[in-house]
């Protein structure tokens, strides 16, 4: 005789339980080029997967209950029809999409999603389905920031981001050059005073002599 599966519904966290809420909306991948990031707000908690179509919980082939990872983060969407929509979306990961997670945690050095990392999750593709009448296999790449690095990027609303003071440029000094002397014609010296002396009396009797008809 065997005896029926249970349920392993995982309980809602203590603030759905006081106020009755179901969480956060979920984040939807409807296109190919969909990026949900934003920082993680809340511990990750694990959960059964529902049957999309009945919403009973599902079960592998085994009989193992097929499980699914939670994580809430704060993005910048906000959904006009939902009332005090304040930007916060879960996402359900399983299949690929975990397979594309525990790479980039592992990408970024960490031992697993926490509280104030930064989550980013995008759908690249789709892949045929093995099976005829399935639906095609959606694939996606993640990214994952440490809580420590991605503090290091939050401005702290207090201070005022500090800018540099122009610097001062002084005009470039034009030099003053003085302009130079003019240079004398070097004057002909003459090692031998009859020579000159000769030379004056030729020049002279040039000068007197009546000019050529």
């Amino acid at each position: 005789m065997t005896t029926p599966q249970q349920s392993h519904q995982a309980p809602p966290s203590a603030d759905d339980f006081l106020f009755g809420g179901g969480g956060a909306p979920s984040a939807s991948f409807l296109t190919v080029g969909t990026t949900v990031s934003g920082r993680i707000t809340e511990r990750p908690t694990v959960q059964q997967q529902r049957d999309m179509k009945t919403g009973e919980n599902k079960f592998w082939p085994d009989g193992n209950p097929a499980m699914q990872l939670v994580v809430t983060v704060q993005t910048d969407s906000r959904d006009p029809q939902l009332e005090e929509d304040d930007g916060q979306r879960r996402i359900f990961i399983k299949n690929q999409m975990k397979a594309a997670v525990a790479d980039a945690v592992r990408a970024a050095g960490g031992r697993g999603l926490e509280v104030g990392g930064t989550l980013s999750i995008t759908f690249t593709h789709e892949l045929p389905p093995k099976q005829r009448g399935f639906n095609p296999l959606k694939q996606y790449s993640a990214t994952y920031i440490p809580a420590a690095t991605a503090a290091l990027h939050i401005p702290d609303p207090g201070m005022q981001p500090s800018v540099p003071a122009p610097q001062q440029y002084a005009p470039p000094v034009q030099q003053q050059y003085a302009a130079a002397p003019p240079v004398a014609a070097p004057v002909q010296q003459y090692a031998n005073p009859a020579v000159a002396a000769l030379q004056a009396q030729q020049q002279a009797q040039a000068a007197a002599a009546p000019p050529p008809f």
